[in-house]
């Protein structure tokens, strides 16, 4: 069973400059990242568009060794499922929202021998995604309205729900990473682990610094 009490932070590269990606993804990992965060928008589910599986696999050919962390932030990702797997990824995030076979999806994702990870936004309860912990290896809780970088942390509406989830992961004995975006910096990421999760997604704050090093250091062992 993974360490849950260590933290793992992952730099996300939609605060990277996409002009020199390979650069960014290198000096992410060399600065001290774990894995690299993907957002992977549509404009339906959330009003924003990133990029494509073209993306996400060109990353993949820059730092052969990541482990690349795909959110998923889509209306029908079990319709484009086969593009991000065969982009040789190791997590893939899908949303509880949307309507679609949430169960299958996450069947199809560990069946590829990938990670499978289920992200819920703000406003949905955590009780809403219960069914589907025991075929998760990892809890997505964003703490931001997703589809934007940059927004404020939501810590009233979102802490709890980490708490929750932790309680529910020891009461159930399930095993799965729980994982916080979205407005996450040294203060607040001390806020989330303290409340349980061990994953943390950080963009601004990681590639707009001054020192990544120091960044990521700080964020690891406040």
């Amino acid at each position: 069973m993974p360490d849950f009490n260590q933290r793992i932070i992952a730099p996300s590269l939609l605060a990277a400059d996409w002009t020199i990606l390979g650069e960014e993804c290198r000096r992410a990992l060399t600065a001290g990242g774990d894995w690299l965060h993907l957002d992977v928008m549509d404009g339906h589910f959330v009003r924003n568009i990133s990029y494509g599986p073209s993306f996400v696999h060109h990353v993949r050919r820059s730092v052969p060794e990541a482990f690349l962390d795909v959110h998923l932030m889509i209306e029908r990702p079990d319709q484009y499922l086969q593009d991000f797997i065969d982009s040789d990824v190791n997590n893939i995030s899908i949303h509880l929202e949307p309507e679609y076979d949430i169960g299958e999806t996450l069947k199809r994702i560990r069946d590829a021998g990938i990670s499978a990870g289920l992200a819920i936004n703000p406003s949905t309860p955590l009780k809403n995604a219960e069914p589907f912990l025991d075929q998760i290896d990892l809890l997505l809780i964003m703490t931001v309205v997703p589809g934007f970088g940059g927004q404020k942390f939501m810590e009233e509406e979102t802490m709890p729900k980490v708490v929750e989830a932790c309680r529910t992961r020891s009461i159930r004995n399930l095993s799965f990473h729980i994982e916080v975006d979205g407005g996450i910096d040294a203060h607040t990421s001390e806020i989330a682990a303290r409340n349980g999760a061990n994953v943390f997604v950080a963009g601004t704050s990681v590639f707009k610094a001054q020192d990544m090093a120091k960044a990521l250091e700080v964020m690891r062992q406040n």
